[in-house]
């Protein structure tokens, strides 16, 4: 389903006088050449602007009538802007992006993640930023420091907005588990998989209902058997990067993969994995919210923005997350996991900056773009923000911040304090702000991938790993794993050094 909704223009603006209506609306700075950076492209002094905004998800009731009402109103009163929003199922968003913007559909702003904004910049779908910001988003710059904006530079400019400024070490490598169902079994807390493994036999022998895990935990479990930490840096998971050395290596030949994948294959011959683990893996948080399955990867917050899904079908239900081996470092790898980017087909770029800067300028605006109205959508009690009504408007985790960001009630205050001090004693990636490019290896990277999905089965145990394993790693180096991985050691080691 994909929707658009557009802010009419208010009986007022009827009123302007008909010399400023024979202004040319064809010559205006309104659009800008796919070369140009982007900084002209404003609308003519007394003239509407219009954005339009590429966004996931399903378009709420609420949403349509906050859109089409109170927020139309709003950007008029603030901006002199209409705003249109395209929403895109999230089962289709990423292809449907990938072909309005190569259509050069008139899309002023879109989401995705950091992590392939170096693709992006290749496929020229992000325009560089930096005029731009230097002139409509100073404001913004005031809650996005250029410490976190650095996260999106790619060849020394800038591409992207790191829209989520929040505590970001040890990013995705939390379990988040029903910690009503750990306790119910009699257990505490989740530190190791021999815990996963103990908590999913005793629940699903308990409650006829728990189909068992809900996810593999890709992610959790190799911070558990590295020996040295690592994070993805190539494509997908082909290319991991070691902390502490600097050193690009094949994920799926490292020691700590064939540890995941002999424990998850255990899982599985004890029937604590379903077989849709594998087969519909991007459902993981699905699973979970349906109350039937015991844990999804986690990050730091998950259990606050999935708890109200996971209730409405399992109301008792508390969630928690644990990082599997909490004793080894930290390491803040990249800039949040969020990315908003200008495509070089804007229309509109600088309206589109002037936007996110409206939203990032106080934290009046930030509440009202992400819960609504007060007092009809949310309210505020004691420092706390409880929300009235069930819909989503724009999501909140897309462009969390910590300078603003409210907590809701049910929320304990221990947690509150782990939260902002979540990064004390973390360390800094020497690979933060690293973007990779495919330039040198595109078709080698399109070998790769379609070799990488004899490893899906693998990684979760679906497969005997003794069979399986070998015979995939051999197609990976007939793919050309070692030349990939020393193309990325190449850009790496640039890149370090540069810095």
């Amino acid at each position: 389903m994909k929707k658009a909704i557009c802010l009419f223009l208010c009986l007022a603006m009827l009123l302007i006088p008909m010399a400023a209506c024979s202004q040319s609306s064809s010559g205006d700075g309104g659009t800008t050449s796919a070369g140009d950076s982007g900084a002209a492209a404003a609308a003519p002094s007394g003239e509407t602007e219009k954005i339009t905004i590429l966004y996931p998800g399903d378009e709420s009731d609420r949403m349509t009538s906050f859109l089409n009402g109170e927020f139309a109103e709003r950007m008029l009163q603030d901006l002199n802007m209409e705003v249109e929003v395209i929403f895109v199922p999230w089962d289709q968003y990423w292809d449907k992006k990938s072909i309005m913007l190569g259509a050069q559909e008139p899309i002023d702003l879109y989401w995705d993640g950091l992590v392939d904004l170096g693709q992006f910049v290749n496929k020229k779908e992000a325009q560089p930023l930096d005029d731009l910001i230097e002139q409509y988003g100073q404001d913004m710059l005031k809650v996005l420091p250029m410490d976190q904006i650095r996260g999106g530079i790619v060849d020394g400019q800038i591409y992207g907005i790191p829209s989520a400024y929040t505590p970001s070490s040890g990013m995705y490598q939390q379990v988040c588990v029903r910690q009503d169902l750990l306790e119910a079994v009699g257990m505490t807390e989740i530190t190791s998989p021999e815990d996963l493994k103990e908590f999913a036999t005793r629940a699903m022998e308990q409650f006829p209902n728990i189909k068992g895990a809900g996810d593999p935990l890709l992610m959790p479990l190799t911070r558990y058997f590295a020996d040295q930490q690592m994070h993805t840096i190539g494509a997908s998971y082909l290319a991991f990067v070691n902390e502490e050395t600097g050193e690009v290596v094949s994920y799926y030949e490292t020691e700590a993969f064939q540890e995941l994948a002999k424990f998850n294959r255990e899982m599985t011959l004890a029937g604590l994995y379903p077989d849709e683990m594998t087969t519909n893996y991007n459902e993981r948080d699905s699973r979970l919210q349906s109350g039937n399955y015991l844990w999804v990867e986690g990050s730091l917050g998950k259990e606050n923005e999935i708890i109200d899904a996971v209730r409405a079908n399992a109301p008792d239900a508390v969630l928690k997350s644990y990082t599997l081996s909490p004793e080894k470092p930290k390491y803040i790898t990249a800039a949040g996991g969020e990315v908003i980017c200008i495509p070089y087909s804007a229309p509109n770029p600088s309206g589109a900056m002037k936007w996110l800067n409206w939203l990032y300028s106080s934290q009046e605006n930030y509440l009202f773009a992400i819960y609504g109205v007060e007092g009809v959508d949310y309210e505020i009690v004691d420092g706390r923000i409880n929300r009235l009504i069930g819909d989503d408007l724009f999501y909140e985790w897309m462009f969390r911040n910590k300078n603003y960001q409210l907590f809701t009630p049910d929320v304990d205050e221990e947690y509150i304090e782990t939260y902002r001090n979540w990064d004390e004693g973390a360390i800094v990636s020497p690979a933060f702000g690293f973007m990779y490019s495919d330039e040198n290896v595109k078709e080698l990277e399109l070998n790769l991938k379609e070799v990488e999905k004899q490893f899906s089965a693998i990684r979760t145990g679906f497969v005997d790993f003794d069979t399986a394993y070998p015979e995939a790693v051999e197609a990976l180096k007939a793919a050309g794993i070692d030349e990939y991985i020393a193309d990325l050691q190449a850009q790496l080691d640039a890149f370090m050094a540069a810095s």
